[in-house]
């Protein structure tokens, strides 16, 4: 297969597909979801790109887009590369001094926005920045631009503006000049232990991802419908997409995350990225369901869950042949409990849900496997061009983080565990960051990645993120994440924050799952008249005590977390606690809850 270079692989697609849809969107006017054929979305890029070069955007200059996901994301993605113009992707629920940063670190003249809220930051920054930042293009015809500005325009408006012959001809020459060495991306990490930094990406990085994910998965065809849910802002999100459209699938564009209940039954996808929290919060409302069902539904929701376990994990996870009656039983809750249960969801017709970010635990993963519903679990980094290695079909192992890539080398430091990659996908390096680079790259040019793991054969797994190691007062070093991936499968508690660096025992900030303790108190007559209140009560203490127990009895003692407070507001990217991937940013949380913190470790 020919893996096309950025700069033409939509126009080549174009031209075998033609009218066939590429992407889908959803109107918000009409709650219709409308089609954009493949002929229509590299015309919409040919203009885009033509605009960007009579704008004076010159090679290999950076441009900025801060938006939610929206088919003129693609557009302008495509278009820049069409004329070796590098995108820097910015979250869309980022701060005006988040982007201020960005702009000012990678000198960005022009910035792509989404809608009224990025539009209003990203003119705060323009106002700090007018030497830097010269012109806002908005995608949302709908914003209302301030009747101070000037030199803003509509994304609609500014694809006319290049609609002439020298604009033609300049991207002609640009697009045929393209190199494989050109850089295509820089992703300024999400920042969970301290400055953001930008992670340099190829087209020679995206050229080896499509080339290896094509060998690892043969059956995602062009005849798939992916959701694009994440922020295309991340890499897995991005990644992932961009597989999508090589392999000629279908591309529907979810554009607001709190839609995706709604959304995923009306698209009802083939194939999704997606972060471990989505499918723990599946695995929650499937397990408080069946809690809440009669005594014989619950036997019958239990034996198939039962039989799909035998049936997947003991049998076809191993590529072996399962007894006829067991194959019998399955294809029966197949048809029915499974199929009721994926349809509800809107993943009924699923093929390939790969699922990294973040730990998963492996409660979970084998709960959703035993179901049916076909994840992939895996682990990448922006630095990697998101996959460094994931779970293969038949014969990957529960407890693992996958098989490894095709030729991408990994090994283990000795010194402290930590994974090391080197290969085509591997980052040249962080923008304008050569202190960073010293220390990101080993001396023979394997990237540390900050996790630590072990290694059997070409399966890898995932100890604890080093950075994120706590060291108690008593000299023990402790794993967060870990900790914290033991309870998260509880119904009950929604977030954990885990507490101990220099502490004298492990604590937690825990937010419970309020409208399971509510209905717990309701049962038990429990009165209050705030959450806080309710919160506070001793027998709603002991109620997730007690859940916490029970997940730590394979924990070491100085492992197990000895006090906890319950909060009554979650933890949120609006309040800088969680990334745009919903990872805790400790740093900011042991800030904002230093007094609760402080009271767990009074005498």
């Amino acid at each position: 297969m020919i893996y096309y270079h950025y700069a033409e692989l939509i126009h080549k697609q174009a031209e075998k597909y033609r009218n066939r849809t590429a992407l889908k969107y959803r109107d918000d006017a009409t709650g219709k979801w409308q089609k954009i054929s493949w002929i229509e979305f590299a015309e919409n890029i040919r203009l885009t790109a033509e605009a960007m070069a009579d704008s004076g955007i010159e090679v290999q200059e950076n441009i900025g887009v801060y938006s939610q996901n929206m088919p003129q994301c693609l557009y302008t993605y495509f278009g820049a590369y069409a004329n070796r113009v590098v995108d820097i992707p910015m979250y869309a629920t980022s701060s005006p001094s988040q982007i201020a940063f960005i702009v000012e670190n990678a000198q960005i003249r022009f910035l792509f926005v989404g809608e009224q809220l990025q539009y209003n930051n990203a003119l705060i920054v323009q106002k700090q920045l007018p030497h830097i930042l010269k012109k806002l293009i908005v995608y949302d015809s709908s914003v209302k631009l301030n009747p101070e500005d000037k030199t803003s325009v509509y994304f609609d408006d500014f694809i006319r503006l290049g609609n002439n012959a020298h604009a033609e001809s300049m991207v002609k020459i640009r697009t045929s000049q393209a190199l494989p060495s050109d850089i295509a991306t820089i992703i300024y990490t999400s920042g969970t232990t301290g400055q953001s930094k930008g992670v340099v990406l190829t087209h020679a990085n995206y050229l080896e991802a499509m080339r290896t994910h094509d060998m690892r998965i043969p059956q995602v065809t062009d005849k798939d419908l992916s959701m694009s849910f994440l922020p295309l802002t991340h890499i897995f999100e991005r990644g992932w997409t961009y597989v999508c459209l090589m392999k000629g699938a279908t591309v529907a564009i979810n554009r607001d995350p709190k839609m995706i209940q709604q959304t995923l039954p009306e698209v009802r996808p083939t194939c999704m990225s997606n972060v471990p929290r989505f499918w723990e919060k599946v695995y929650i409302g499937v397990q408080e369901k069946i809690n809440n069902s009669s005594p014989s539904m619950q036997k019958i929701f239990r034996h198939a869950i039962e039989t799909g376990h035998e049936y997947i994990i003991n049998y076809k996870r191993q590529g072996k042949t399962p007894p006829l009656s067991l194959k019998l039983k399955f294809e029966f809750y197949d048809k029915t409990v499974f199929s009721l249960l994926k349809r509800v969801l809107g993943i009924g017709r699923g093929i390939f849900f790969p699922v990294a970010g973040a730990p998963l635990s492996d409660t979970v993963l084998e709960f959703l496997l035993s179901v049916n519903i076909p994840l992939r679990y895996g682990y990448g980094l922006s630095e990697t061009t998101a996959t460094v290695c994931f779970f293969p079909e038949e014969n990957y192992v529960i407890g693992s983080i996958g098989r490894i890539q095709p030729d991408l080398q990994v090994r283990i430091d000795p010194s402290n565990n930590e994974i090391l990659v080197k290969g085509k996908t591997v980052t040249p390096g962080y923008y304008k960051r050569p202190d960073e680079n010293a220390r990101a790259f080993t001396e023979d040019g394997f990237f540390r990645t900050g996790d630590a793991g072990r290694l059997e054969g070409d399966t890898l797994y995932f100890v604890e993120r080093i950075k994120d190691l706590y060291k108690t007062s008593n000299g023990k070093y402790i794993a967060p994440q870990a900790i914290e991936m033991s309870v998260t499968s509880d119904p009950y508690i929604d977030q954990i924050a885990v507490i101990g660096d220099e502490r004298k025992f492990v604590s937690a900030l825990v937010v419970p799952n309020y409208a399971l303790v509510e209905a717990y108190a309701k049962e038990r007559q429990i009165e209050y008249s705030s959450r806080e209140e309710l919160l506070k009560n001793p027998s709603i203490y002991k109620l997730i005590e007690a859940k916490i127990e029970s997940h730590q009895q394979a924990l070491a003692a100085f492992e197990k977390i000895k006090r906890f407070t319950l909060l009554a507001r979650p933890f949120s990217m609006e309040n800088g606690e969680l990334t745009d991937t919903l990872k805790l940013r400790r740093r900011v949380i042991v800030e904002h809850y230093a007094a609760e913190i402080d009271a767990m470790y009074a005498e």
